[in-house]
């Protein structure tokens, strides 16, 4: 809880913080990467940071948090911080590295706000990071499991084209790990430029099996967006060993006999077929309402595995929405244009899942709120910096 003294000024001082935070982000990453490069090379994702999505989800965390410290003393963070904690974790942050945070941090905003940082705005706004950076550390720590290494060596055992633009990649890590329905790990590759890039993939496929599957969609472009998944695709085969993290994510199927709807769009499906296959190897009879949007038939990866999971579960139902027509899957049960659940039977009581680009998840989640679902009944999964926090 922030002290009453500190609430006061981060209160009073909110506002101008918030609307400079853009700024303060902008020169906070480049002084501290032009003062330590190998954090751009080996830890931040670059495409993140040239689009600036990353700057983005930074300073939306500490306005969120900040705003619920100041507005709802009484609420503890973890669930405004768990997805956060979750992605450090699977990344290998270390505490102190939000020391090295702390500092260029507040560099950037003394630097853009001037005389307006006095020593006592100062003080109030570093109880405010070491807050949040405490929470994090500790949830952190909670997630690794102490004394064992982060980093794991996985075999390829399989590579399949799933469309054009999709490859599936099954692992075997050298030590059977579990996880659980919706979780995802890192994969660390080695670039051209000596860089070693990481980017984290859901696992599409049911746990207790063994081996783990990613699909990985390529990013095209010439930028550093697409890096990644573009060495992956043009280099990996049956055989090949990767270097990958444990599984995290606080995105996971509940237990129970709740009504599920599994809601997702594009590669966003991912998580949803280890949500399936998990329900259907556990012979489950719960209601599932599957909804899936996409471009085309063709460019949806794993469509067949998607209709074949859903057959087998035998509360569930299937409703695809494609953009685009295409005559050869004229036989193929679906909806052209964009998903719109406004006319979907949803049973009472259901925990919805979430995964897709921004505005699908925003517009899905809209249409369960005005249908009454609370909003703690509904979960997402964003791929990247979360764009949404503190956006509920």
């Amino acid at each position: 809880m922030l002290s009453s003294g500190s609430a006061a000024i981060v209160q009073a001082t909110l506002p101008a913080v918030g609307q400079s935070l853009g700024e303060i982000t902008t020169r906070f990453y480049a002084t501290m990467f032009a003062d330590n490069p190998d954090l751009l090379k080996d830890l931040f994702n670059r495409g993140n940071q040239a689009n600036g999505e990353q700057r983005q989800a930074l300073a939306g965390s500490i306005a969120a948090f900040a705003s619920m410290l100041v507005n709802r003393p009484d609420e503890r963070p973890d669930a405004l911080l768990s997805r956060i904690a979750h992605k450090h974790a699977s990344l290998g942050v270390t505490p102190d590295q939000y020391t090295v945070v702390q500092k260029y941090l507040f560099a950037a905003i003394a630097d853009v706000l001037g005389d307006a940082v006095t020593p006592e705005v100062a003080a109030a706004w570093d109880e405010v990071y070491w807050l949040m950076a405490g929470a994090l550390i500790a949830m952190e720590a909670r997630l690794r499991p102490e004394g064992e290494d982060h980093w794991l060596r996985a075999t390829v055992v399989e590579r399949r084209s799933e469309t054009p633009d999709t490859i599936s990649l099954t692992l075997r890590p050298r030590n059977p790990l579990t996880f659980a329905p919706g979780q995802y790990i890192s994969v660390q590759v080695p670039l051209p430029d000596g860089a070693r890039q990481i980017r984290q993939y859901s696992l599409s496929c049911a746990p207790g099996r063994g081996d783990w599957r990613i699909t990985v969609k390529r990013v095209h472009g010439s930028g550093p967006e697409g890096e990644v998944s573009g060495w992956l695709h043009a280099n990996v085969e049956a055989g090949d060993e990767l270097t990958v993290s444990r599984p995290y994510g606080d995105m996971t199927l509940t237990e129970g006999d709740a009504p599920l709807l599994l809601a997702s769009a594009g590669i966003g499906g991912t998580p949803m077929l280890s949500m399936l296959a998990h329900l259907a190897a556990t012979g489950s009879t719960r209601r599932v309402v599957v909804v899936h949007a996409d471009r085309s038939p063709a460019d949806h990866a794993h469509r067949e595995e998607l209709a074949s999971l859903v057959a087998a579960l035998p509360g569930a139902s299937l409703h695809l929405w494609y953009e685009e027509a295409d005559a050869s899957f004229a036989d193929l049960a679906h909806r052209i244009g964009r998903a719109d659940l406004s006319e979907t039977d949803l049973p009472a009581g259901l925990v919805a899942y979430l995964c897709g680009p921004l505005p699908f998840m925003r517009g899905v989640r809209t249409e369960l709120l005005r249908r009454g679902v609370p909003a703690r009944d509904v979960h997402y999964e964003v791929f990247g910096p979360d764009l949404w926090l503190g956006q509920d």
